[in-house]
């Protein structure tokens, strides 16, 4: 196994950005199966839509309870849509926030989690609770080649 490499931490500011989104609670070991079900499900809307992808597919944990994950799942979009069954119209936190980018498996990212969460602590901050995970690359893509943002929004 390859050793962990440390990441680059940044605080950032985040623009609020019209989402599609599905939100729902599941246990971790479902998540790959409903995600891809899920990007799916949206993308087929916005294609009824005329509506293009406007950035990184995402998933929200509002809770890290791995047996009872409350995650929305979505797609940013150009702007404001109409719902549709479960897929509803959100919008991305705005405001200041800590992000890191992580190459590698989505099962290998506790410690950047530790560590991002430690530079939040360093710098003075206070995380909001919630997480957001941002895939850079698609399912297409070896494992270790996995790119994911990994932005905690940050109390102001």
């Amino acid at each position: 196994m390859e050793a962990y490499m440390v990441q680059i931490c940044e605080l950032v500011e985040i623009p609020a950005t019209p989402t599609l989104s599905i939100r729902l609670i599941t246990r971790a070991e479902d998540l790959p199966q409903l995600i891809g079900q899920t990007y799916e499900a949206i993308m087929e809307y916005m294609n009824t839509q005329g509506e293009a992808i406007a950035g990184e597919p995402f998933v929200i944990y509002h809770n890290l309870d791995m047996q009872n994950l409350d995650v929305e799942l979505g797609i940013p979009v150009s702007h404001s849509l109409p719902p549709h069954g479960e897929i509803q119209p959100s919008s991305l936190p705005a405001g200041p926030a800590a992000q890191t980018v992580y190459t590698g498996p989505y099962e290998a990212m506790e410690p950047v989690y530790d560590e991002l969460s430690k530079f939040i602590s360093d710098t003075g901050h206070e995380p909001t609770g919630i997480a957001i995970e941002y895939y850079l690359t698609g399912p297409e893509t070896p494992p270790d080649k996995h790119r994911t943002r990994i932005v905690f929004p940050l109390k102001k």
